[in-house]
């Protein structure tokens, strides 16, 4: 990186006419925008590979327990 780009600025208002306040309103907002890029929310687990479904678990007798032995818990 050369001495010109290190000295050029960030940010260049061309209206001659804008007050201190509106400039450092400028710079709030894009300085705002710059400082969101957080860490992205973590994507949710699947269940079919949580460990908690490679545990066996014993089943139970009475209505509907042939159709629950094979559903996930």
């Amino acid at each position: 990186m050369s001495g010109e780009q290190a000295q050029r600025p960030l940010l260049k208002v061309v209206n001659p006419d804008a007050t201190t306040e509106e400039v450092a309103a400028l710079v709030a907002v894009f300085s705002a925008l710059g400082s969101a890029g957080g860490e992205p929310p973590r994507k949710p687990r699947p269940t079919w590979n949580l460990p908690s479904r490679g545990v066996r678990q014993t089943h139970r007798p009475g209505v509907g327990a042939w159709r629950a032995s094979g559903l996930p818990h």
